[in-house]
């Protein structure tokens, strides 16, 4: 290899190859990274990029190719040896151990000794400095579990630092994030690359990508399909690159006509507190009602009260006229609600199970014989009805469902979930850490089941997608309703400014 080369690039990962029984996920793959750089990798569910990530990082091991750090031969056996060596990754589904303060998170195996015990100090004392060059502002002995998952997010980039990584990789970082966050995260980016820190950033937000990277990359079918200056190119050119095809419009065309009210809420509030309080509205028939807010004005708290995974204080819920009390999501179901959760991992899916077992788990009551058996014909139905309508890319039905990318496995929640025929669809940011195809699929499919009748309730943090998508908003604003608009003949600045009115 040249010098030349070498001084270009901090990274070189040179046709890489990466087989799974029955499917070739990688083939021949080229990523060139050059030194304090943003470098987006894009490519729709499915396309190989964490694959390729988790070859880099030493989860996965290469079949074929050659991987060059600093312009020299690396073959990470595990992610130990990629952070010792100064390549870290912060994972779209964060692992961390909720139940131990920040500090211990970001030096989890390699904590400051003082002779054989740990020096607490110093430990905080490095958080605090760590925290302090990334404008971040969170307690170091703060537990894990009380923080929101943008906090999480800013702890997992404060620990992906703390290894003096020359080469860190960001897997869809703002997918849970509000635009105030967003644009706080961009600021430790470029911190980052001011100390010539090379940043590979998956996002499948198109203005994002333009606004923040130097370069992109994009993959399709487990193939290199180009690199390109981020300068060269439009969201409409880097659709077509990713998809293969012209994609004309982001949103499709709505169809649905909303009728009379199915769900009434009035002054609800929640046990626990602080929380939300004398949350009042109404669904109709056939409406996508959106939910607007940033972090931490309790709007995923709210679905979660109304699917009985919360307790609550006061208030009433009314579904077709009749007053019911979700203390239970088992209730909750029975009275046709369905929630699809925001934590996809955490909260969402059963990982090491099969694609079968997380489409039928919301419904087995449904295949019980006379006999107390289970009708493995009917769930073998029920599961080829979620892998088609919702155009689940798998192997077979027995897959681990771990296996499946991110966007395939919402789609799994998002079928398990129609199985128990609900009038009211809960959805918790339903498109997080989907590509835009995948995501123009999903869209449909809200639009066709509010076309048949159902009530859809949808928070997102993503403002084209609420303005897009919705009939009406509902904008909470430190666990109040601070408005309720027309999609119609709303703003975004209209929405800000009630998002922030409390």
């Amino acid at each position: 290899m040249s010098s030349a080369s070498s001084a270009s690039y901090i990274l070189e990962m040179k046709n890489v190859t990466k087989r799974f029984p029955g499917v070739v996920a990688l083939q021949n793959v080229t990523l060139k990274v050059k030194p304090g750089t943003v470098h987006a990798l894009m490519g729709e569910n499915g396309a190989g990029k964490s694959t390729l990530m988790k070859c880099l990082f030493g989860i996965y091991s290469m079949d074929e190719g050659q991987i060059l750090l600093d312009g020299k031969e690396v073959k990470f056996e595990n992610s130990k040896q990629a952070l010792e060596n100064g390549v870290s990754m912060v994972h779209q589904e964060l692992n961390q151990v909720r139940q131990r303060s920040v500090m211990d998170n970001i030096w989890l195996g390699r904590y400051p000794k003082k002779g054989v015990l740990i020096d607490e100090k110093k430990m905080y004392e490095d958080t605090l400095e760590i925290f302090k060059g990334l404008d971040i502002h969170i307690d170091p002995r703060r537990k894990v579990s009380t923080l929101s998952v943008s906090e999480m997010q800013m702890v997992e980039i404060a620990k992906a630092v703390s290894y003096q990584s020359k080469v860190i990789v960001m897997d869809e970082p703002t997918s849970s994030l509000t635009e105030k966050e967003v644009e706080h995260l961009f600021k430790i980016i470029g911190k980052l690359k001011q100390e010539n820190i090379s940043i590979i950033y998956i996002s499948h937000k198109m203005e994002e990508i333009l606004k923040i990277s130097d370069e992109v990359t994009i993959m399709r079918d487990g193939q290199y399909i180009t690199t390109k200056s981020a300068k060269e190119l439009t969201t409409d050119e880097i659709i077509r690159l990713m998809v293969g095809r012209e994609l004309s419009q982001r949103f499709p065309p709505k169809t649905n006509k909303p009728g009379d009210v199915i769900l009434r809420v009035k002054d609800l509030t929640a046990e626990t507190q602080p929380s939300f309080s004398n949350v009042s509205f109404e669904l109709r028939k056939g409406e996508i009602l959106g939910v607007a807010g940033l972090v931490g004005s309790k709007r995923t708290e709210l679905l979660e009260s109304l699917f009985g995974l919360r307790a609550i204080r006061s208030g009433t819920i009314e579904i077709h006229g009749r007053t019911i009390n979700n203390k239970s999501p088992q209730e909750a179901i029975e009275n046709g609600f369905a929630l699809v959760t925001e934590e996809r991992r955490t909260t969402g899916i059963f990982p090491d199970l099969s694609v079968r077992f997380n489409s039928i788990i919301s419904n087995l009551r449904k295949y019980k014989t006379k006999w107390l058996f289970v009708s493995d014909s009917e769930m073998h139905n029920d599961t080829k009805w979620v892998i088609d309508s919702m155009k689940v890319k798998t192997p077979s039905q027995k897959t681990p469902i771990r296996s499946l990318s991110g966007g395939n496995q919402q789609k799994v929640i998002i079928g398990r979930w129609l199985l128990t025929k609900p009038d009211i669809l809960l959805l918790d940011e339903p498109t997080r850490g989907i590509d835009v195809g995948a995501k123009f699929e999903i869209y449909q499919l809200i639009n066709e089941l509010a076309k048949e009748g159902k009530g859809i309730i949808m928070v997102s943090s993503e403002m084209p997608e609420l303005l897009g998508v919705t009939d009406r908003i509902l904008v909470m604003s430190n666990g109040k309703v601070a408005g309720i608009v027309d999609t119609a003949k709303t703003s975004q600045e209209e929405i800000m400014r009630l998002s922030a009115l409390y």
